[in-house]
């Protein structure tokens, strides 16, 4: 496929994303270095996703994803799920006492004996495969959420690259 044909073929994409009047399998992913006003921020957009009814994706990091999960859980419990890159206990204590309030969490204990950015890479893969749409919050060295965003537009998702530097 030619790069023209490509560039079109994302276009329409994008056209059929935004005149879809249902909800959508979001997945919000950021970096844990976020100032407490990006939070915020994260965390207003991640409620008004769920609060009109998108599904919301994300991974249980401090920082960007615990905004996500914070506002996603205050408008509605049953459209958050997280997917951890290993399991709760391997989780920051911050992350762990919000986590402890989703409904639909998913552990990888089997990744544990990963290095933590291999088994984020790995999570990340897994939540971009459940996703229409990507939203990701980083910093232009932040290697696995870049990798992530080219990983998503390779599969003709939606990617929205927010970057905080």
């Amino acid at each position: 496929m030619t790069r023209a044909v490509a560039d079109i073929d994302i276009f329409l994409q994008e056209l059929i994303t935004i005149q879809q009047t249902g909800s959508r399998q979001i997945a919000l992913l950021g970096s844990r270095h976020v100032p407490w006003t990006h939070q915020q921020l994260i965390e207003m957009l991640g409620y008004a996703l769920a609060l009109v009814g998108n599904r919301i994706l994300t991974s249980g990091a401090t920082g960007a994803n615990l905004a996500v999960i914070r506002g996603a859980l205050r408008a509605d419990p049953k459209l958050l799920t997280v997917i951890l890159p290993q399991s709760l206990d391997r989780q920051p204590r911050e992350s762990q006492e919000q986590l402890e309030n989703v409904m639909q969490l998913v552990e990888h204990s089997e990744r544990n004996d990963l290095p933590l950015a291999e088994a984020s890479l790995l999570c990340n893969q897994e939540i971009i495969a459940k996703c229409q749409q990507l939203i990701c919050f980083a910093f232009h060295d932040s290697h696995t959420l870049l990798a992530a965003c080219e990983q998503a537009e390779e599969q003709r998702k939606i990617v929205t690259l927010f970057f905080l530097d």
